[in-house]
């Protein structure tokens, strides 16, 4: 399945990187989250990617067609550094089709603005790109395959935070106070599967949570998988130390493609030289 990537937005509260590039690259660890979350759906097999573009759009370009594959692979340098010969690859079965989507788009029309490019599939999947989890998209996916009549699903994570949620009246009186944890309260998390149809419920200017989300649930058409393993957003310079600090103590729990490679053993390319080594 194609999987369409929401990475236009200015990301206004990581003032401190957004100013100079786009929230989906800020680094975690030495790869933008979008290299990361792109790596999450790659590990399962998922590697035709659509990024609807737009705040400092030309950062993300430049990103990908400079790419330098020896920061997150095993190479061999050889000669002073006028040959290296890449061991692995990360990227080197990714398909990537950019697409500017607006400065100032939201969310339910950088969806419609790549429809062309989603003509030809049943269900496709698609994400905020701010957010990492261990969640076994698998699962999710045979899940909701077997939804018939559902047009999409959305994973939801159950907060864990110690703030409490309160039950008021208008005059002020509490009727209740309860740990968040407790309340029966879930978060979207931003991991979408959609059939086709979603688009038929998309009218122009709407957003994708409001309007269109709000008709689904009055047909009935909107399911939400819950994951109750890890998961966590970026949303503010205090989420990205957080995301810092699990990288670097490591294994990261969104890194599930390394899983994989411990219980197989790292898959090993045959040794290609890079097209434009240093001279």
């Amino acid at each position: 399945m194609k999987v369409v990537l929401f990475c236009g937005g200015q990301g206004i509260r990581l003032r401190e990187y957004s100013e100079t590039i786009p929230k989906p690259m800020v680094n975690i660890g030495y790869r933008p989250i979008l290299w990361e979350v792109m790596k999450y759906y790659s590990s399962f097999g998922h590697n035709e990617f659509i990024l609807c573009l737009g705040y400092k759009a030309d950062v993300i370009k430049n990103y990908f067609i400079n790419y330098d594959e020896t920061v997150s692979n095993d190479f061999v340098y050889a000669n002073g550094g006028k040959s290296i010969e890449l061991i692995n690859s990360d990227i080197s079965n990714w398909k990537i089709t950019f697409v500017d989507t607006g400065q100032s788009a939201n969310i339910g029309m950088r969806l419609m603005k790549v429809r062309e490019y989603l003509k030809d599939e049943e269900m496709f999947l698609a994400n905020y790109s701010d957010g990492l989890t261990d969640l076994n998209l698998l699962d999710m996916i045979n899940w909701f395959s077997k939804k018939k009549g559902k047009t999409a699903a959305f994973m939801v994570y159950q907060p864990s935070q110690s703030f409490h949620v309160v039950k008021r009246r208008k005059d002020g009186t509490v009727d209740e106070i309860s740990p968040i944890g407790n309340s029966g309260l879930h978060l979207n998390t931003g991991y979408f599967i959609f059939r086709k149809e979603i688009f038929d419920n998309i009218n122009y200017g709407e957003d994708l949570v409001e309007e269109p989300f709000k008709r689904m649930i009055q047909k009935k058409q909107l399911v939400s998988w819950e994951h109750k393993g890890f998961w966590a957003s970026m949303d503010t310079f205090k989420d990205k130390k957080l995301l810092d600090d699990i990288y670097a103590s490591g294994p990261a729990p969104w890194e599930v493609w390394r899983k994989t490679e411990e219980r197989f053993g790292r898959q090993i390319n045959e040794v290609t030289p890079l097209e434009h080594g240093p001279n």
